[in-house]
């Protein structure tokens, strides 16, 4: 009955968290942190053990105590001012591109059948083979990492456009027809609402892959950014700062990833 009344006012449809509920929502939201100490124990654990040097694998605390040393002289913040800003720059021309032109596939198969072995093609190459023409073409400033980003992002963006846009039911461009919309309504009002989740996706997995191509990038030609930096601690033996610097890839990427899916749950709270 208490279930039943919940529901009809309309408040909520399911009923107000119990103690035990309470509890594991608690104990959810430690998982990670929790999950990231057995990780360090382990990775402890396996140096003891395995009596491994320092060059070979760093403890956790010569790990923590490297990165310390170059945040305060200013060494990381740079290196990773620079990749980031590759990474934005990168993924913001790849979603432009892919959005624009999956929209258009779309909506011509004749273009679609004209374009797609292109394209095909295009992606069949490793990015760590076409990394050094880039280098080559448009030297080793941040134009040929932005290149690199934007290259490996573009096609699983441009998938997931053309799929979203398609997924559009038939039946409601009917409605928009007889309802006498223009294109920009049509546009605005019923395929860019439609195809969000597709077109979300895709942008996770672009956030991700633009990280990977600003390294490359960096590893095939640079003097500064977070690649770099991994190429100088491996110059140098220097196997903690390769993993500060991978660490902090790592946060760049989850962070990214997370403001995706942040922006998915607003722009989509409709559908729940």
């Amino acid at each position: 009955m208490a279930v039943f009344e919940w529901r009809q006012t309309g408040q909520a449809v399911s009923p107000p968290p119990d103690g035990h509920a309470a509890r594991w929502w608690h104990w959810r939201n430690l998982l990670l942190p929790a999950s990231g100490v057995v990780a360090v124990m382990i990775w402890e654990l396996v140096i003891r053990l395995g009596n491994y040097p320092a060059f070979i694998l760093p403890p956790p605390g010569r790990v923590l105590a490297r990165g310390l040393i170059v945040a305060a002289d200013g060494t990381l913040w740079r290196h990773t001012r620079v990749t980031l800003s590759e990474i934005l720059l990168g993924l913001a021309l790849g979603l432009i591109v892919a959005w624009g032109l999956g929209y258009l596939l779309a909506k011509s198969r004749t273009l679609e059948r004209a374009l797609s072995p292109y394209i095909v093609a295009s992606q069949s190459v490793p990015i760590v083979a076409i990394a050094p023409l880039l280098v080559i073409w448009f030297g080793s400033e941040i134009t040929s990492k932005v290149l690199i980003c934007a290259l490996i992002v573009f096609f699983p963006v441009l998938i997931n456009t053309i799929v979203g846009i398609r997924s559009v039911e038939p039946e409601l461009r009917d409605l928009m027809r007889s309802l006498k919309a223009t294109r920009g309504q049509t546009f605005l009002k019923l395929e860019v609402p439609a195809a969000l989740p597709a077109l979300l996706g895709g942008l996770k997995i672009g956030a991700t892959l633009s990280v990977i191509g600003a390294v490359v990038g960096e590893f095939v030609g640079a003097d500064a950014g977070l690649g770099f930096l991994i190429n100088a601690g491996r110059g140098l033996y220097d196997t903690a700062l390769m993993f500060v610097a991978i660490f902090v890839l790592v946060a760049i990427a989850l962070s990214l990833y997370g403001l995706v899916a942040l922006l998915e749950r607003w722009l989509l709270a409709w559908r729940r």
